[in-house]
């Protein structure tokens, strides 16, 4: 169902044409795979190879790196086709909107020209370790450590709910390669953790597959590294492979990273709009359809004006982002509220549905159940407005 949304001012003709594409290919090739990724709990490394070939990778990265060349722009309308598709499974905005831009904006051009073009293909596939299991939020009290032996580093440490830890073989490693305390002493760390026969490096070893209350094709997994060595040329530090930049480097591409969030849960609020919409104008009740019921006109017009709100914030953030005048303040704001917004949206429409709503097989249900992990991931939405609030 088509919704009156105001057409968005940092939308080309080219971003339009992409959007249509985008959503023909998953509707014809994925949503049918849908709910065999959701009880494997994962999708498997061939739709990264798909992706890779139908330029769902790293849109926004340029040509001479085997990108599409495009902006941001291009990045965002492929996610918010992805959660318009119900698609929580595949990660390929971190991918490609996160990971690829660490490489892109802190890599050497060795490492840019060994990385991106893999990446673009879906041959790798790329995931960030932050979070550990008594560091969630608070980046500097990282302890995972890298020790440098010559022309290597040892990197020893724990990581959890890492996006794509089943199928990632790149894996950005937030660690620590310093002595000093806090934010002086972390470095990113890029392991490359599969021999091309497939099979691990020594030392490292993937959890198991997270069992979560939603999003449950996508590959959330703990990830151990026990004395693996990682050379010091994959530490991401410029030409200069100069260590203890990591938080500084992590606090640049955060913004995007919590705007991405917020694209999506837009893109999510659309999609259950859309479905409360057509239930409740087929299903009758007490002889008509629940549409003609004032509460529930009453209500999704309400979640219409909700949605409306949110698009104009996060089309807004995006014009500001593709001019490169997207503060860490605005970001987190627009994270905190599109994602704390869309839990109640999902809430208001779900119950709509009745009894059919918390049934898995209504997509309601599982728009309901992917939406709360947002709040979480990224920075928890109390982070955020600690965050905002020092910019008051």
């Amino acid at each position: 169902m088509s919704l009156p949304l105001f057409p968005s001012s940092w939308m080309s003709d080219e971003h339009r044409m992409l959007q249509d594409g985008v959503a023909r290919f998953f509707s014809e090739r994925w949503v049918p795979r849908a709910a065999a990724w959701r009880e494997a709990g994962m999708m498997g490394r061939d739709t990264w190879l798909e992706a890779g070939a139908q330029g769902l990778l790293c849109a926004s990265m340029p040509e001479r790196y085997g990108g599409a060349g495009g902006d941001f722009g291009h990045d965002a309308v492929i996610l918010l086709e992805q959660a318009k598709a119900n698609l929580s499974g595949f990660g390929g905005g971190l991918h490609s909107a996160i990971v690829a831009p660490y490489i892109l904006h802190h890599g050497s051009e060795a490492q840019k020209q060994r990385w991106l073009p893999r990446m673009a293909r879906g041959e790798l596939v790329g995931a960030i370790a932050m979070t550990e299991p008594g560091t969630g939020s608070d980046l500097q009290s990282v302890a995972t450590r890298a020790r440098r032996e010559g022309d290597h580093y040892r990197l020893s440490g724990q990581k959890v709910f890492i996006t794509n830890g089943q199928n990632a073989n790149l894996v950005i490693v937030v660690c620590r390669t310093g002595a000093e305390a806090g934010a002086k002493g972390l470095s990113l760390l890029v392991a490359e953790v599969e021999h091309e026969d497939g099979s691990l490096v020594e030392g490292y070893r993937r959890g198991r597959n997270l069992d979560k209350i939603g999003m449950k094709a996508q590959d959330t997994s703990e990830l151990f590294f026990d004395e693996v060595r990682v050379p010091v040329a994959n530490l991401l530090g410029g030409a200069g492979g100069q260590e203890g930049l990591g938080f500084a480097q992590l606090m640049q591409e955060l913004p995007q990273e919590r705007l991405i969030i917020a694209v999506s849960a837009v893109g999510a609020m659309e999609r259950a709009l859309a479905e409360a919409l057509a239930y409740t104008k087929e299903r009758r009740a007490f002889g008509k359809p629940v549409w003609e019921f004032q509460n529930t006109r009453f209500k999704l017009a309400e979640v219409q004006s909700q949605l409306l709100a949110a698009r104009a914030l996060v089309d807004a953030c995006i014009a500001a982002h593709l001019q490169g005048q997207l503060d860490p303040a605005r970001a987190a704001l627009a994270k905190a509220w599109t994602t704390d917004l869309a839990c109640q949206v999902m809430d208001e429409c779900l119950q709509l549905f009745g009894g059919y709503g918390y049934m898995m097989e209504y997509p309601i249900a599982e728009l309901y159940a992917d939406a709360r992990v947002a709040r979480i991931y990224g920075g928890t939405n109390e982070i955020m407005k600690e965050l905002a609030s020092r910019f008051m």
